[in-house]
């Protein structure tokens, strides 16, 4: 299944703010024929993705900095830097920064397209990846909607 187009690509480089994460793109699906898309991720303290799962992609996160709290099923764990998390489709994951400073990890999605999708569409442009915007509550129906296109339902709060 191919991915669904978005009407406005990433560019590598360029950075969105989604949930209290700065996402800077570094390798997309047109950088490698469509196998994968790579992502910086910095989340802001106390900040995250809630449950979810992908219909059409796998996961991985790559802890460089800070903790995360990974929620995998009804599992949750605590990693830091060197960790590896490997997320198959279909599994409800989320995370979220747990201490006092920004945390930073790499994100990759199999096959690439879906999710850098969705980070554009759902996301906020920012002009960089070291200032977040001022957090305010998320549009929850919105990110919903976007994040169904792209093979991605929400789930309830754990």
């Amino acid at each position: 299944m191919s991915a669904p187009q978005s009407n406005t690509s990433p560019r590598t480089g360029s950075t969105v703010h989604l949930l209290g994460t700065l996402v800077t793109f570094k390798a997309t699906a047109a950088d490698t024929e469509g196998l994968f898309s790579l992502v910086e991720a910095t989340t802001a303290p106390g900040q995250g993705v809630p449950p979810h799962t992908q219909r059409d992609d796998s996961e991985a996160f790559y802890v460089l900095e800070g903790e995360y709290e990974f929620f995998l099923g009804t599992a949750a764990t605590i990693r830091g830097p060197g960790s590896f998390v490997y997320i198959p489709r279909g599994t409800p994951h989320g995370f979220r920064n747990v201490g006092n400073a920004p945390a930073r990890m790499l994100i990759i999605n199999l096959p690439g397209g879906l999710h850098e999708n969705f980070f554009v569409e759902a996301g906020e442009a920012v002009p960089d990846a070291k200032s977040f915007p001022p957090l305010s509550p998320p549009d929850v129906p919105r990110i919903m909607e976007i994040g169904a296109r792209y093979g991605i339902e929400m789930l309830p709060p754990r």
